[in-house]
Parts: C-alpha cells; structure tokens; sequence
C-alpha cells in the first residue's frame, strides 16, 4: 500500500460542471476515497448551447465542431481556474458522437493538451477513445468509481447506481469484492435514452430546456402501446454491456407527435423508466435499493415511475451523503488518478472490453 497524503482531482461532466475529490489511500489495485473537494457549475449560455446542439452526431474536422471544441474549452477553462491548488484536472469534454459497434468511433469535443497549456496544469483526458478501439463501447465509465463510492458509503450489499443524463446508465455492483476489477464486482451498461427525449420535446414544443421536475410529465397520462413499442428495439434484447449514442432513439418524437404536450411528456418518462427495468432484469442479483444521480432525479414523475416499474427503494444519491448533481463530474477526477497512476479505468463487465483497459491521455503544460 502506497501513501499519497492527499491528491487532488478535478473532474468534468459533459462540459459544464465540475468537482474535486480527494484520494488519499492510493493502492496497487486502486484508489479509495478519502472525502471531496471544492465543486462549481458553469452553465452554457443559450448561444454556446445553439453551437453545441447544431453539433451533436458530427465527426472531427467537420462543420461546426471546431466551433463546439473551443466552448467546451473555454467554458471549463473559466471554472477550472477557480480551483486553485489542483494538481490533476479529468476533463471529459462534450460528447458529439458516438458509435463504438458502427464505425468503431467515439467524438468528445476538446482538447486536454490545449487546456493543460491554459491552466498549467496537468490534464487526464480522452478517456473513451483507447476502449473502443480495444473493442469496447467506451461507455459508460463511471462504474469503477460508483464501486469506491459504494465503499466509501460503507455499503455491504449489492446496490445499482442509476445515472439518468442524457441517456441512463447503471452500474450493478457488489461492495464487498475486492476491487471494481474483480469477478462479480461489477455489471454497468447504458439503460436507454432519459432525459434527451423529453429535454427534446420541451425545446421543439415550448422552447423550454427541459420539464422542470416533471411538472408536465405529472398532468399527463403515458401511452402504453408508444412504450410497449418502445420496449421491442432490438437494444433491450442485447446482452450488456452496451452503451447508446444520445439521439439512438430519435423516432421516440415520431412516436409522441400526435399526443399532447403532457402525455407526450408522461410517456417519454415512462419509456425511460420501462428501459431501466428492463435493464435491471439482466443484472446478477436484485440490488438492495436504486440510487439516482443526474439531473433525472429532480424530475418527480420520473422518481415516481422508476420506484412503480422496478419495484425497488429509489432514492438520490444525496441519501448515501453524496452529490447528485456532481457524482459524474467526481468520477472522471477519480479516473484522472488512475489515468496518472496507469490502473485501468474500464473493463469486460462495464463496457465489454476483452481485458481491463488503461484509457486516457495526460498532457502536460
């Protein structure tokens, strides 16, 4: 066992937030937590999000994405420069386009050599690339950091981690393994779409960024035959791991054109939910309870029918003394020390890699 005192990580999230955490007991085999730091938000404008948005699904050195690359910069460069004292920076940038099973390609916009040059700090960036080229999906990679929360949680049951952003993602995992790496330890797979249909819906619909709280999603009525249909996409029937691009289940707005707004929004958060239990029948064992983190879980319809569709405890992460709203942006300042340290940072049961991979690049000032 390797004593580092305390090392600092700062983590991001999709572009717009960030967080520290401490990780004091640095292992052979990984790394524990020891507390978190210093956490910051930094939304897009409505400007920047335009760049951003006309931007998903596009390739490098296509249009716009150079454009989309400098914000996602420059915006993380702004917060960053607030946390003072970091020795490490996990920057993930802002994912575009992903298809591991198609062209064997995953897009985060940015770069980490470029925002190590700014902030004169050392950056562990482009996380997914190496996994997907290994043959994984590249996603999703929080998992072995869920593992060390449920740990530092002091948890002793098998227990799921649901983040619902974009699309959901899960993480099965059992405490009392050795480590994230171990037989049996994890099973983490994408879900299927959350909250981008609906943010979706409520841009084109009434020009809003999404359903706050799930205030429309409440006054309506789901369509069980959209979610009936929903459910027999050729996705639900594969085996995880397996991960989904964001707008993978695009036709969901076809499916919802004819009802309104409300049910329109009821039914989008009843096909996200329907997918996570769906997934969770594919897991090793029924965990002991479903903890939330994401925006997902602000959204009251959305809690409601995961609790009634799963037949599980649902409750936000913040019940384990963790923070919803920044768990992801912790997780790549956590992965940035095994970046650093060289431990593998995904593996067969999180994103179906042959072997334990050692993703990531670290640039230097």
């Amino acid at each position: 066992m390797l004593r580092s005192g305390m090392v600092r990580a700062v983590g991001t999230m999709s572009g717009t937030s960030l967080d520290g955490v401490d990780a004091a007991e640095i292992e052979t085999d990984g790394i524990a937590i020891a507390g978190f730091g210093k956490a910051g938000y930094r939304p897009y404008t409505a400007a920047e999000q335009g760049v951003l948005r006309a931007a998903l699904g596009r390739w490098p050195a296509e249009p716009g994405v150079s454009d989309a690359a400098r914000i996602v910069e420059a915006a993380h460069a702004e917060l960053l420069s607030g946390f003072t004292g970091a020795e490490l920076i996990g920057f993930h940038g802002q994912t575009l386009a992903h298809d591991p099973r198609g062209t064997g390609r995953t897009h985060q916009a940015g770069s980490g050599a470029r925002l190590a040059a700014a902030l004169g700090t050392p950056v562990a960036w482009d996380f997914r690339s190496e996994d997907v080229a290994q043959g994984g999906e590249g996603a999703p990679l929080a998992p072995f950091f869920h593992f060390a929360c449920a740990q530092w949680a002091g948890l002793r049951a098998p227990v799921a981690f649901l983040n619902l952003g974009g699309v959901g993602n899960v993480t099965w995992l059992d405490p009392r393994a050795a480590g994230p790496e171990a037989p049996g330890a994890i099973l983490a797979f994408d879900t299927g779409p959350a909250n981008a249909p609906i943010n979706d819906l409520m841009h084109r619909r009434l020009g809003q960024s999404r359903d706050e709280g799930g205030a429309l999603a409440l006054s309506g009525r789901a369509d069980a035959g959209v979610i009936e249909r929903f459910l027999d996409a050729d996705y639900f029937h594969r085996l995880p791991p397996k991960s989904l691009d964001r707008d993978a289940f695009a036709g969901l707005q076809q499916a919802v054109a004819g009802l309104s707004d409300a049910d329109a929004a009821a039914t989008l958060t009843g096909c996200a939910a329907a997918a996570v239990a769906r997934g969770l029948a594919q897991v090793p064992s029924v965990p002991a309870a479903l903890y939330v983190c994401g925006g997902g879980r602000h959204n009251r319809a959305m809690m409601a029918a995961l609790a009634d569709r799963t037949g599980l405890p649902v409750q936000p992460v913040e019940a384990l003394g963790l923070d919803g709203d920044m768990l992801e942006a912790q997780a790549f300042g956590w992965l940035a020390v095994r970046v650093a340290r060289g431990l593998p940072i995904s593996g067969p049961s999180t994103t179906g890699v042959p072997a334990p991979c050692r993703g990531g690049q670290l640039s230097r000032p």
